[in-house]
Formats: structure tokens, sequence, C-alpha cells
């Protein structure tokens, strides 16, 4: 079974930067499409970021586009959310999760019930 672990989290100022990391146990790492999610207090889960098997897609929520940046390393098996510009609404808990059959509804990156596999999660706190 895959597990993934992220860190980076992190207290910051407004209009810092910071970079999550997620990695991933398994030898099938790059037959997973990953994303980020996130939760702040008192509010539901939130797409914010995903890419292809082969890194070579991506994409994001409206909310963070032109801000964050995904990544992924298949041979590390490792998953990088850069965040920069960090303002106070970015503030919560961040997930990796894993898409283990992303050929059985191809195309909804922004579905976390298309997700099966998460992380424990990682805060991120914004001071303004």
């Amino acid at each position: 079974q895959v597990q993934l672990v992220e860190s980076g989290g992190g207290l910051v100022q407004a209009g810092d930067s910071l970079r999550l990391s997620c990695a991933a146990s398994g030898r099938t790492f790059s037959g997973y499409v990953m994303g980020w999610f996130r939760q702040a207090p008192g509010k539901e889960r939130e797409y914010v970021a995903s890419i292809s098997r082969s890194g070579g897609s991506t994409f994001y929520s409206d909310s963070v586009k032109g801000r964050f940046a995904i990544s992924r390393d298949n041979l590390k098996n490792t998953v990088d959310l850069q965040m920069n510009r960090l303002n106070p609404e970015d503030a919560a808990v961040y997930y990796c999760a894993a898409d283990t059959q992303p050929f059985k509804n191809p195309g909804r990156w922004y579905d976390a019930d298309e997700y099966d596999i998460w992380g424990q999660g990682t805060q991120v706190t914004v001071s303004s």
C-alpha cells in the first residue's frame, strides 16, 4: 500500500514563500496522478493543484493560479508544491493525495473523490 508523507509546512508572513513536499512509498508512483488539497478550519476541503503522471500537465485552482507551482520527481517519488506570495487566505492544512486509478474517470483533476490515498497533512499558517 502506498503511503504519503507531507513536509514543509510552517508559519510565514504574508508575501512569503513556502515549499511543501510529499514523499511516496512504493514502486508505482509514476502511475499516479498526484494532487494537493487544503482545508481551513470550518471550511470544506478545497482543491489546490494536480499533476499528471509524467509531470507534463499541471492544473490549478483559480485561487492559486500564478502563485503556486506543482512539480514531481518520479525517480525520487516526490511531489512538491511551491507556494509564492502567500496570503492569510492560504492558511490551511495541506494534503497530498494520489489517484491510483487515473483512467477510471480521466480529467477530474479537481475532484477529491478521485483520490484514494491521502497523507496526514501539513499545517501552513500565514500571518498578516
